[in-house]
């Protein structure tokens, strides 16, 4: 059975590991993610509550050679990214 991940605005489902693939981590990939909207996507792309709960557009997952985000937990194929955020205390 898939199990779920729940994110920002639903759930997506993650399908069983096929057990001819093999996946590994790698770690220190450099690069630039980010949910801050952007005309003439092709595909359709959730807001960062972050910049959602401030009105802004100026917070970002990784900004290549910078920074990664405290709240930046990953991302699973294709391009969900997972947040950790919950909003100000």
């Amino acid at each position: 059975m898939p199990h779920l991940i729940r994110r920002w605005g639903g759930e997506i489902k993650i399908k069983k590991k096929s057990k001819k693939e093999k996946i590994i981590e790698l770690d220190g990939a450099n690069m630039d993610i980010d949910l801050i909207p952007k005309k003439n996507l092709s595909w359709k792309q959730d807001k960062c509550p972050w910049n959602v709960e401030e009105g802004k557009n100026i917070h970002k997952c990784a900004v290549k050679d910078v920074s990664i985000c405290k709240y930046f937990r990953g991302i699973i194929r294709d391009d969900a990214v997972l947040c950790a955020y919950a909003g100000k205390k």
